[in-house]
C-alpha cells in the first residue's frame, strides 16, 4: 500500500509540473523562455516549433498525472514520465558538455528533470517489482 501512495505521488507531481512547463510553453511561449534569458523574438516559425513542443509536454504531464488516479495508466504514466524527464535531463547535461554552461535556471532545469526522472524510474522498479509480486504464487 505504502508503495502505490508513492508511485502515485510521483506520478501526481512530476505530471503537474510538466503540465505547468507544457501549457507556459504552449500559451505564452515569448514569457516563459524569457525568463532564462532566451528570446524568441516574433520569428513564426520559432513560435510554432516551441508551442508544439509546450503542446507535447502538455499531453505528456495529463498522462503522468492520469497515472496517479487511474491504476491501468500507472505502469505507462511511470514509463513515459521515467523517458520524458530523462531525456531532458540528460540531454541539458549533453549541451553543456558541448556547448557550454547556459544560465543558472538552465542548469537547475537540468538538475531538476533528471532528479523528477530517477524518482520516476524508482517508482516504476517499484511498481514492477510490487507487481511481480503479485503474481508470484
Amino acid at each position: 500500500m505504502r508503495d502505490l501512495r508513492l508511485l502515485r505521488s510521483i506520478l501526481f507531481v512530476s505530471g503537474l509540473v510538466v503540465i505547468g512547463i507544457g501549457a507556459a510553453t504552449l500559451f505564452a511561449p515569448v514569457a516563459f523562455h524569457e525568463v532564462n534569458g532566451i528570446r524568441l523574438g516574433d520569428d513564426v516559425g520559432l513560435l510554432s516549433e516551441t508551442r508544439a513542443a509546450g503542446g507535447a509536454l502538455l499531453a505528456s504531464g495529463v498522462l503522468i498525472a492520469l497515472g496517479a488516479f487511474v491504476s491501468r495508466l500507472a505502469f505507462t504514466a511511470a514509463v513515459v514520465g521515467t523517458l520524458l524527464y530523462l531525456s531532458y535531463g540528460l540531454s541539458r547535461v549533453l549541451s553543456i558538455a558541448v556547448d557550454g554552461v547556459p544560465g543558472s535556471g538552465l542548469v537547475l532545469a537540468a538538475v531538476v528533470e533528471t532528479v523528477i526522472g530517477l524518482a520516476c524510474a524508482f517508482a516504476l522498479v517499484r511498481h514492477l517489482r510490487h507487481g511481480a509480486e503479485a503474481a508470484s504464487p
